[in-house]
């Protein structure tokens, strides 16, 4: 094995994922030390390409940060200038007036952006000050040290077989030492996985819940556009089924991001959640807004929505972990990038002083304080019971008390506490024979598109001779287990159609992983009733290929 051992580079902190929660700390550590030595190692082909977000940026982050992003060109061009909610019927809708919700559901002073561009922009940024980014490089291993500690990682590994052997061109990657390491890999990150695991992070907490998020971004009628517009929906057509709703932002250039999020506590293993947005554009309101416009990209992704009962400790010795690695994600008001950006901001903070003192490898206390009693937690801690209140007891229910709630904790109290989560996702998941099936009308290719058509239209892209990165504990689970008591849910729940069971040669059911689709959502990792799957990084480059999202 000699001709494969690794090189090892040292740095001060290596930071995993090029998203808004791991530039922000590359910029923050070379604004307070130059001469600090940072390296941010990203797995899509480049900055941006994995990124997928609503999104409705609040600055507070970039504010923070960054003051001058205005006069630096930061790709925040559309400020929201209207805001709807709406409650949708099948065939309707009614509008929901803004004077009752409290302030923080307002976004006046927010932007619809690209958050792809936006980390675009910040890399440049990084960059000037002398970080050094690296895309095409997946993150496949923690690298311990002699006490137990996080001491790096292994990235850029490329080449092997399919049976996992290194293959003609394989290339064993390299070592990547920090005094510290931040995994800011997003939602259910693999590293973050094993490090939670590891360290034993969760223990005290709630579970953490996640929702799927899947978009698309249309062109327009540019009389239909309208510049600056938010909309978010409930109800239909998801009603008692799920939880989730919609939303509808207007950017510039006559384009539209349309999304649905559907929460992955849901009982009813028949749901279709792609399938449920593809219905949904076919809501008058919705249909009337597409109509004579085409659909110009589709992605999907997975959102951390257990907020500040569900976040597990940051911080294990040499590792701190950041954004949507712990889930920062405010659930009424959608939106996470501010609270990322401050969490990045926030452990550069910590791991400079740190290393200032001549301190390395150790728990970063400080970090963990500061999220959890600053500007994160305070935005976290109003909204916490909203989102438990949602899944016990339903839509309405949520928005009067859970409305309720948020108003008086404005005020510094809340009338129910803090409320639990109770079951992780994967296990909230009912058996088949108790739920009726759901019959989904079939796409018409106009305004509802099948899954793997829109697929095509995340550019994703894997290099086929590789080991699959979707990797099962059991292989026998899918057609025993699965199949029989929950009617096989992976061929539904997956947004790319990544998973679907077929018939062999001699009439038995045969499970089947097209591993080329995946996007990168994670959903399969989070809601497998078997907790089965195990999502891991495929090599550096490969996945979605996101432009604009």
């Amino acid at each position: 094995m000699s001709e494969h051992t690794r090189e090892a580079m040292e740095y001060d902190v290596v930071i995993v994922g090029a998203g808004p929660a791991g530039l922000s700390a590359a910029i923050r550590l070379k604004q307070l030390d130059a001469d600090l030595d940072v390296v941010v190692l990203e797995k899509g082909s480049e900055v941006g390409a994995h990124i997928l977000s609503g999104a409705v940026l609040d600055p507070c982050g970039l504010d923070a940060l960054i003051p001058d992003w205005k006069d630096k060109g930061a790709p925040l061009n559309v400020p929201v200038k209207d805001d709807n909610f709406y409650m949708l019927g099948e065939a309707g809708q009614i509008r929901i007036p803004n004077f009752p919700m409290p302030p923080l559901m307002n976004n006046h002073g927010n932007y619809i952006v690209s958050m792809g561009n936006v980390c675009r922009w910040m890399a440049e940024q990084a960059e000037e000050l002398g970080v050094e980014i690296f895309p095409g490089m997946a993150c496949s291993e923690i690298v311990y040290g002699e006490n137990g500690e996080v001491k790096g990682v292994v990235a850029g590994e490329f080449g092997k077989n399919a049976d996992g052997t290194p293959g003609p061109g394989y290339e064993p990657g390299m070592e990547l030492h920090g005094k510290y390491v931040f995994l800011g890999e997003g939602v259910r990150g693999s590293l973050s996985k094993e490090v939670i695991e590891k360290f034993d992070l969760s223990k005290g907490k709630e579970p953490q819940k996640f929702g799927l998020g899947m978009k698309e971004i249309w062109e327009i009628d540019p009389a239909k556009h309208n510049e600056g517009s938010v909309t978010h929906t409930m109800g239909w057509p998801l009603n008692s089924n799920a939880g989730g709703g919609s939303f509808i932002y207007h950017l510039d250039n006559n384009q539209v991001y349309v999304g649905f999020v559907v929460h992955l506590n849901y009982e009813n293993p028949h749901l279709y959640p792609y399938m449920e947005f593809q219905r949904f554009k076919h809501h008058p309101m919705v249909a009337d807004l597409l109509k004579g416009g085409k659909r110009v990209a589709y992605g999907a992704r997975a959102i951390s929505e257990g907020g500040y009962q569900s976040m597990p400790k940051m911080v294990a010795p040499g590792v701190a972990l950041l954004g949507c690695s712990v889930g920062m994600v405010n659930v009424p008001r959608i939106k996470g990038n501010h609270n990322a950006m401050l969490s990045g901001k926030a452990a550069a903070e910590a791991a400079f002083a740190a290393i200032k003192d001549g301190r390395a490898s150790d728990e970063l206390a400080d970090y963990e304080t500061e999220v959890r009693d600053g500007a994160i937690g305070e935005d976290l801690k109003k909204v916490r019971n909203v989102k438990p209140m949602w899944s016990k007891r339903g839509l309405l229910a949520s928005l009067t008390l859970g409305g309720l709630d948020m108003w008086t904790n404005t005020l510094g109290f809340s009338m129910f506490g803090t409320m639990g989560h109770g079951k992780t996702d994967a296990e909230a998941t009912g058996e088949a024979s108790k739920f009726k099936p759901i019959d989904y009308p079939k796409p018409d290719g106009k305004l509802s598109f099948d899954r793997l058509t829109n697929v095509s239209f995340a550019a994703t892209n894997h290099e086929e001779s590789q080991p699959a990165h979707l990797k099962l504990k059991d292989a026998s689970i899918p057609v025993s287990v699965n199949l029989p008591k929950y009617a096989g849910p992976s061929a539904r729940y997956c947004p790319a159609g990544v998973y679907e069971f077929v018939k062999d040669e001699q009439g038995d059911d045969k499970f089947v992983i097209n591993f080329q689709n995946c996007v990168h959502c994670k959903t399969c990792d989070i809601k497998d009733p078997s907790q089965n799957i195990n999502w891991t990084v495929p090599q550096g480059g490969d996945g979605p290929n996101y432009p604009n999202m």
